[in-house]
């Protein structure tokens, strides 16, 4: 499950950078050449379906330890506040995990499915002697909707406390926990899971505001 987390951590940096193109004032010239390499290159497309494979096995990962660890727990109390505190952030985690989990489906469907589905419409860009589809055109419709955008920016709250769990985490599972290097890898987790999640909300935000 860490290792699972640490290449989804890895690509959210990438996923940030190419949405950070939808801030470029080009009419969404550099955000749809983003989206059209993305989905159509055969190296990215074989690391795109690793990806929905990575997503769904640390849900179910997730899941199970979540169900296993209530299971083997039952009714009983802990008699040191210290592993309450590490129960209480686990299943905080879970409940993170699947809040996340449904907005990914709903992201996917609204974005991803209609690209896959080819129904969006054509636009010429710079960098390619095709059009290519305009996925600009609904993540700013989607923008322009402040429930949505509401909808988004609390979704990335939740992102960024389970990335801050899961950051250090996951090195202390792979065995990386030691007292001199563990106050550094927090440090490094706290400002990835800021980093990550305020990168995320800032966009619909700007977009609402600005555009």
């Amino acid at each position: 499950m860490s290792l699972t987390g640490l290449f989804l951590m890895l690509f959210l940096v990438v996923h940030l950078a190419g949405n950070l193109q939808l801030l470029n004032d080009d009419g969404g010239e550099s955000f749809n050449t983003y989206a059209f390499f993305m989905t159509n290159n055969p190296l990215i497309k074989v690391i795109s379906y690793s990806l929905y494979a990575f997503i769904l096995l640390h849900a179910f990962q997730g899941i199970s330890l979540w169900l296993g660890n209530k299971a083997a727990r039952g009714n009983s109390r802990y008699a040191v506040s210290h592993t309450r505190s590490n129960e209480r952030a686990a299943r905080n985690m879970a409940w993170f995990g699947i809040v996340i989990f449904i907005f990914l489906v709903l992201h996917l469907w609204q974005f991803w499915l209609q690209m896959k589905m080819g129904v969006l419409p054509a636009v010429e860009v710079e960098a390619y002697d095709h059009p290519v589809q305009n996925l600009f055109l609904p993540v700013m419709e989607a923008f322009a909707n402040p429930l949505y955008v509401i909808f988004y920016v609390i979704c990335m709250v939740f992102v960024g406390f389970h990335l801050w769990h899961g950051f250090w985490s996951s090195f202390q599972t792979l065995g990386l926990d030691h007292k001199r290097y563990t106050p550094l890898i927090k440090a490094v987790g706290y400002v990835y899971s800021i980093g990550i999640s305020a990168g995320f909300a800032i966009i619909p935000i700007w977009i609402f505001l600005f555009r």
